[in-house]
């Protein structure tokens, strides 16, 4: 099966993609595109699926780099393969040849570039990571390789939707600790229960920063389960494990 890879008109003059979970060689709970050595699948098949994003992003298997994901506001600069993952959750880059991906499965997933300078970045961006600066975190990361704030766009990917994200009222108090005005992100839900919204929260964060141009390709990840894996869908069903979604960019002059 083909990959199904998401893109956005924003990120036009950068190669770029937000893979579905279709075209994948996975099997079982994982069937389709998992890219994620975390999860149980076998490692070998893993390795298959990633193979096939870095060929369709046009870079070699060892030039799609990632990070050991820890829900932090750390990002990394990179300018080349390494033996181990650094532990962050984001990176950024002004080499070419190299394809920066994040793996997500209800988390924002972010692409951003600014083409003018040469400098891509991605980040993962679940609630905690979005709390503590891991957007901000990784503007400022490009700023350092010569981008410019204003010239920066950055795109949301698939990510859970407010509908889909139910929350108790101490993670409200948690937002509203930080910051009074974070209420405009939660609605109410059934009993005490209340509605996150997860791309706005992330949208906000981004714009506050003064990039040129933020926004999300409104794909629920929760809602959408024959394009998506996702880690509530997945909890709500006891299933014993999930797949990983990812994105990536690169700024070309791989094996094209």
């Amino acid at each position: 099966m083909t990959l199904e890879i998401l893109t956005s008109d924003a990120l036009t003059g950068v190669r770029h993609g937000f893979f579905t979970r279709r075209g994948g060689a996975s099997s079982g709970v994982f069937s389709g595109l998992n890219c994620g050595y975390g999860s149980s699948d076998q490692a070998e098949i893993v390795a298959i699926n990633r193979a096939r994003v870095a060929d369709a992003m046009g870079v070699a298997a060892d030039h799609l780099l990632g990070v050991h994901q820890i829900h932090s506001a750390t990002a990394v600069t990179v300018d080349g393969p390494t033996p181990d993952k650094p532990r962050a959750d984001a990176l950024v880059t002004a080499t070419p040849g190299l394809a920066l991906s994040v793996l997500t499965a209800d988390c924002q997933p972010v692409l951003f570039a600014d083409v003018e300078a040469g400098v891509i970045g991605a980040a993962h961006a679940g609630w905690r990571g979005a709390r503590n600066g891991v957007l901000e975190a990784t503007v400022e990361a490009m700023e350092a390789l010569g981008a410019r704030r204003a010239d920066i766009t950055a795109v949301i990917g698939p990510s859970i939707s407010q509908r889909a994200y139910e929350v108790g009222p101490e993670f409200l108090e948690e937002f509203l600790d930080d910051d009074p005005d974070n209420g405009r992100f939660f609605i109410a839900g059934d009993g005490d229960r209340l509605l996150f919204d997860l791309p706005a929260f992330g949208l906000a964060a981004l714009r506050a920063t003064g990039v040129g141009h933020a926004e999300w390709t409104r794909h629920c990840t929760f809602s959408d389960p024959d394009r998506f894996y996702s880690y509530r869908r997945t909890t709500h069903a006891k299933e014993a494990d999930y797949g990983r979604l990812i994105a990536a960019i690169t700024l070309g002059n791989g094996r094209e």
